[in-house]
């Protein structure tokens, strides 16, 4: 597997590379759910690509950041281990040579549901995955649909900007519990780990969302919303206090919502 730090080391290797390009951007921290995208790369292109880059503008709280569980020695070892054959790992300077002066912006979807909570995430989003795909040049880039709204975000932007490669949707992975994988569920004590696959469960309960996001919070939930878009309920929920707080987000279609209540279930509209 070769591992590129520079844009211009990227560039040469790039220039060489033949056959259809894969490409999973990640923030590190990888795990399984990182995995599934990567082997779906590997199998349906003649090279994946992973980027190791964790994105500073993402992050509306400084300490999100600093505690966000990435190795590099280690996400290198794992991507290799699930089919990368090559991995872009560069520093900030060599992303943000400009200084961050220039950047997406997206309105109104970008200011709603997690973008209402965390002011200017989804510019940070937007911005290091247009700079990612400009760079790689990818046939096909992967996501996964647990962050629903970022993957909205990025088809609209790869449409609205001409970008030629494929946005792939990947199925969320979860936990044998239910628990959507996530870099922070490491952050996560006994008690919160408990907690945590109560957010899916509540989502798939037949009722408002008014009436789950009074659930969640009767369970230990701090909830930012519990809404229907896309097709789909979407939340986002935190677990503890302080530097302990884990924010969880998560999503379900309607259809397993409907489903799990019968006939005679009340759904969100």
């Amino acid at each position: 597997m070769k591992v590129l730090r520079g844009i211009d080391e990227w560039r040469r290797f790039r220039a060489t590379s033949t056959g259809s390009l894969g490409f999973v951007p990640t923030l590190g921290g990888l795990h399984e759910g990182h995995a599934a995208l990567i082997q779906r790369a590997a199998a349906e292109n003649d090279l994946a690509v992973v980027s190791l880059f964790l994105n500073p503008t993402q992050f509306d709280d400084p300490g999100d950041l600093a505690s966000y569980p990435a190795s590099l020695g280690d996400d290198l070892a794992y991507a290799e281990a699930q089919g990368a054959g090559a991995v872009l790992a560069p520093n900030r300077e060599a992303i943000y040579a400009d200084g961050f002066r220039f950047k997406v912006e997206e309105s109104p979807l970008s200011r709603e549901l997690c973008g209402a909570h965390r002011p200017g995430h989804f510019s940070g989003v937007l911005t290091v995955v247009l700079k990612l795909l400009n760079l790689v040049k990818p046939d096909r880039a992967y996501f996964g649909e647990k962050d629903y709204q970022q993957l909205e975000l990025i088809r609209g932007m790869a449409q609205a900007f001409f970008i030629e490669a494929e946005i792939v949707a990947c199925p969320t992975v979860r936990d044998a519990d239910g628990l959507a994988l996530s870099s922070r569920n490491a952050r996560l004590d006994a008690a919160g780990r408990a907690l945590a696959p109560r957010l899916r469960e509540a989502l798939s309960v037949p009722a408002s969302d008014g009436r789950v996001a009074d659930t969640l919070a009767g369970l230990g939930f701090e909830v930012d919303y519990v809404a229907t878009r896309f097709g789909r309920r979407l939340a986002a929920a935190s677990i503890g206090n302080g530097e302990a707080r884990v924010r969880l987000i998560d999503n379900i279609p309607l259809a397993q919502v409907r489903a799990s209540g019968g006939e005679s279930g009340e759904v969100p509209a």
